[in-house]
């Protein structure tokens, strides 16, 4: 049953809450110039903190439901804000690297928690519609955060300043948090069907079946696909396109924009066509950008395609999320989104770092087939596991209705 009529309290500090999960993502690209020049860190030190920054992403999402269900979202979030907040804070007052590695670990906890928590709660109370605008405003967060430390470095206040500002947001939001929770805004569960207790809630199992198995691998392979375009894109036009630094930058803005939009669009739309519609006319209109961008080696060719693949991708992530508590029983999906989130952040990371690898051996123009075998092999896994998760929640009706 899902719950649209939501006091605006709540959905705005939802809404704020996904801002906040993605300020910190775009501030350490920035930043380590001046982080490696202050402490005269070699260039490869970043790659220990994205990395132990996604472990723990990863760790967290994975735990998240045996948190969530003991915890409660509310509380869940809360904690997650402030962890994240006092992590900034321990970076912007770090002395040295080890420093930095230690305040990693509370960040990436917070951040992985609150995504998968929030992503639970929104799919389980409302409409696909606030899905889709929930990852929409974590896009504005992540395009706000690069402004921020920008600025910081270049009026002077340097990068300590840009953490401390983001530090700052986190906190006064998880102040914010405190007050919900405080006076119970939040509702950890659906309302239950007459005769239906938390006593008798039956054991999930993700791995132990095909389709919950193949929903994680769904996100491992997207999250992989998207964040592998947005590295590489501007490197492989520049190199082997040989088109002007400018106008590749131009496609990588253009390509996270267009999935912003693409959220935004789908949440006006979504509540009348469906998750299943939206991620396969979604994932038609990216293949078909995906051949525009191959195939026209033009500028113009890669700013259309680049958008067509932006606006088509950007419903996927959130539809299939929405759509995990349809596929599944409660149980399963409530463990299940969590193992998603931590399955897209190490697809992330892991296919972008491998195929970015086998592309340099080989060659940067492999990257756009590359990019139209992975939209298709998107459409063909979600086309089976629909298929799979149909027939497994059929089964599971069989012995009730005999």
């Amino acid at each position: 049953m899902k719950f649209d009529k939501k006091p605006l309290f709540l959905i705005t500090i939802i809404y704020l809450s996904f801002i906040s999960l993605g300020l910190p993502d775009g501030l350490l690209g920035v930043a380590w110039p001046s982080i490696r020049g202050d402490m005269g860190l070699p260039l490869e030190s970043v790659g220990v903190l994205t990395t132990l920054l996604l472990c723990m992403s990863a760790l967290s999402s994975i735990l998240s439901g045996w948190v969530l269900r003991r915890l409660g979202t509310g509380t869940v979030t809360f904690l997650s804000c402030l962890m994240t907040g006092l992590g900034l804070l321990g970076y912007s007052l770090s002395p040295g690297f080890g420093w930095l590695i230690l305040c990693t670990v509370p960040l990436g906890f917070g951040q992985g928690a609150v995504d998968s928590g929030l992503n639970r709660y929104v799919a389980d109370h409302y409409s696909s519609r606030h899905m889709n605008w929930l990852h929409c405003f974590w896009g504005m967060g992540a395009s706000i955060g690069p402004v921020i430390m920008s600025q910081a470095v270049t009026s002077g206040r340097t990068w300590r300043g840009g953490y401390r500002t983001v530090s700052a947001m986190q906190l006064t939001l998880a102040a914010i948090l405190l007050v919900s929770v405080l006076i119970k805004l939040w509702q950890d569960r659906p309302v239950k069907a007459e005769g239906e207790s938390n006593e008798a809630r039956p054991k999930a199992r993700v791995f132990g079946k095909f389709a919950p198995s193949l929903a994680v691998f769904l996100f491992f392979i997207y999250a992989g696909m998207e964040f592998t375009i947005g590295v590489w894109l501007n490197s492989v036009l520049v190199e082997s396109r040989a088109l002007p630094v400018a106008i590749a930058g131009l496609c990588v803005t253009l390509y996270y924009g267009a999935i912003m939009v693409g959220r935004f669009l789908c949440g006006i739309v979504v509540n009348r066509m469906g998750n299943m519609r939206m991620i396969r006319l979604g994932l038609v209109l990216a293949v078909a950008g995906g051949l525009v961008l191959w195939f026209v080696p033009a500028s113009w060719g890669a700013m259309v395609g680049i958008s067509m693949i932006g606006v088509g991708i950007g419903p996927v992530y959130p539809c299939l999320m929405h759509e995990t508590p349809a596929r599944f029983d409660k149980a399963t999906s409530d463990k299940l989104i969590g193992y998603q989130v931590g399955a897209a952040c190490l697809g992330g990371s892991l296919l972008a770092s491998g195929l970015g690898v086998f592309l340099s051996h080989i060659t940067l123009e492999l990257f756009f087939p590359v990019v139209v075998v992975l939209l298709g092999v998107n459409f063909f896994i979600n086309e089976l596991l629909e298929r799979k998760a149909k027939a497994q929640t059929e089964d599971a009706e069989l012995p009730a209705a005999q």
